[in-house]
């Protein structure tokens, strides 16, 4: 590989702003006092804080140097898998920016808050559309927030028809907040393995699935980045005992525009506009986690909802059986104004080539690189692939010395060790945005990686070598965790 991301340039240290602090220096001119000055009573107001006293040139070569350690996806590929971190369009940016979308407030009157309510209105009417439900809210903050939500319309489903119920069915290719989500709610979790082809086989489930049992929660496509291929038997099986199917929508962008979920027997679905619907991720944040429900869940949704009277739109809490709010006001209305100028721009058309072009990406990367890492599950794969360190074991190496050596290539590691299911497993997720140019220099890291596993395996134990900070004391990270910055 001539050419790689990584270098070793210049890169500053930098200390706190405490550290930095020098007693009576100002970034501000502060205009001379016309009153006189009046102390205020310490008693009243306790002690003064600790700010540290800085110039402008200290403030801004401080943070355009911590921005300059950061890694984003304005810098480059970041391929961690079931996590969906693309690229974000600036559009959407510059719509959430507008004037009377960023100064709109949560208590502003509905007669001044029409355009606001809407897009909301709109948003949820293109959402139930996409995931082929009938009525959704946009409260949830984030994913796993959604995924309570979800929880949460079950169980009030089985209050209100008087046949509360005791256990939740988890596969082991679930994503690792639900079996919490169902725990908070009073469930017992039941755990359950998928089949030899990574996928849950109707026989598992129909052995588990009782009158006491909720339902089941289905991350479709699964963690291992297959689809769900028996999902309606799977469905059929868990109606017929009375359950509801809880659909993890985390993956969606593999599936929108070609899949339903309510189609295929999902009677609640939670989505991440903060990963499908390309809003930013993680520290760019904040998310949202909508739910969609089906006929019958939907007096359960939370409370406000927005509703259209003829040309008026409104907020009302007249739902007698709605469990409540899951958020203050509404939600993150900024992230909403950033999915929603996502699903205008992309059409249905361009939502269901999203979907494929990630599914191709994905594909293109497992068949590239299965002849040198383990690849447990030689199958189509939806958005992402997971491989395995098991070909590189007898070199002493792991998943974790090839993810640290990857930042010596510029690139962010992907997800390691997860899902469980595999051992040693590195998922990756190229996303729809990457180009093919980008991706093959990615393969190209990867081949030279598995080469010096082989040939020269001391190189990735001791990696990284030109990042900011070198490879940390994890065990000691863990225990003793510094939390000062």
């Amino acid at each position: 590989m001539e050419n790689i991301l990584g270098t070793n340039g210049l890169i500053f240290n930098e200390p706190l702003l405490w550290e930095k602090s020098t007693p009576g220096r100002c970034g501000v001119s502060i205009p001379k006092q016309d009153v006189k000055e009046s102390l205020l009573d310490p008693e009243l107001t306790g002690e003064a804080p600790d700010l540290p006293e800085l110039s402008e040139i200290d403030v801004v070569r401080h943070f355009t140097r911590l921005s300059q350690w950061n890694f984003g996806l304005d810098s480059g590929m970041y391929p961690l898998g079931s996590c969906t971190m693309k690229y974000n369009p600036k559009t959407n940016e510059v719509q959430a920016s507008r004037t009377g979308l960023a100064n709109s407030h949560p208590l502003a009157d509905e007669d001044v808050s029409q355009g606001a309510l809407k897009m909301m209105y709109n948003l949820e009417r293109h959402l139930a559309e996409v995931t082929g439900m009938d009525a959704v809210t946009l409260q949830p903050a984030a994913g796993a927030h959604g995924e309570l939500t979800g929880i949460l319309l079950i169980h009030a489903f089985f209050a209100k028809i008087g046949k509360q119920r005791s256990k939740i069915i988890i596969p082991d290719t679930a994503h690792g907040t639900n079996p919490a989500s169902g725990a908070l709610c009073g469930y017992t979790p039941v755990n359950i393995q998928s089949g030899e082809k990574g996928v849950l086989t109707p026989e598992i489930v129909a052995e588990v699935m009782d009158e006491d049992t909720a339902g089941i929660m289905i991350t479709n496509p699964n963690t291992l980045g297959l689809f769900e291929e028996n999902i309606k038997e799977v469905a059929d099986i868990v109606h017929a005992k009375g359950g509801l199917v809880y659909g993890d929508g985390a993956n969606m962008n593999a599936i929108m525009g070609i899949v339903k979920p309510g189609d295929i027997g999902i009677d609640v679905l939670h989505l991440n506009l903060h990963k499908t619907f390309s809003t930013p991720h993680g520290g760019g944040g904040p998310g949202a986690g909508p739910v969609c429900v089906v006929k019958k869940l939907e007096p359960f949704l939370p409370v406000p909802r927005v509703e259209k009277n003829g040309e008026t739109y409104t907020l009302t809490e007249d739902r007698p059986d709605a469990f409540g709010r899951m958020l203050t006001f509404y939600g993150h209305f900024d992230v909403l104004v950033k999915a929603y100028s996502y699903l205008l721009s992309m059409g249905p058309d361009g939502l269901k080539l999203a979907s494929q072009l990630a599914v191709l990406n994905a594909n293109y990367i497992k068949e590239s690189l299965k002849d040198i890492f383990e690849l447990p599950y030689d199958r189509d794969c939806m958005h992402e692939c997971v491989f395995s360190d098991k070909k590189q074991e007898k070199y002493h190496v792991a998943t974790l010395d090839i993810a640290k050596r990857l930042m010596d290539y510029g690139y962010h590691p992907p997800t390691i060790y997860f899902p469980l299911v595999v051992h040693g497993s590195i998922m990756i997720e190229p996303t729809e945005t990457e180009s093919k140019e980008d991706i093959d220099q990615f393969i190209a890291a990867l081949r030279e990686i598995a080469e010096e596993a082989e040939k020269n395996p001391e190189i990735l134990h001791s990696a990284p070598h030109i990042a900011k900070v070198s490879r940390l004391d994890e065990v000691l990270a863990a225990r003793k965790p510094c939390l000062r910055g």
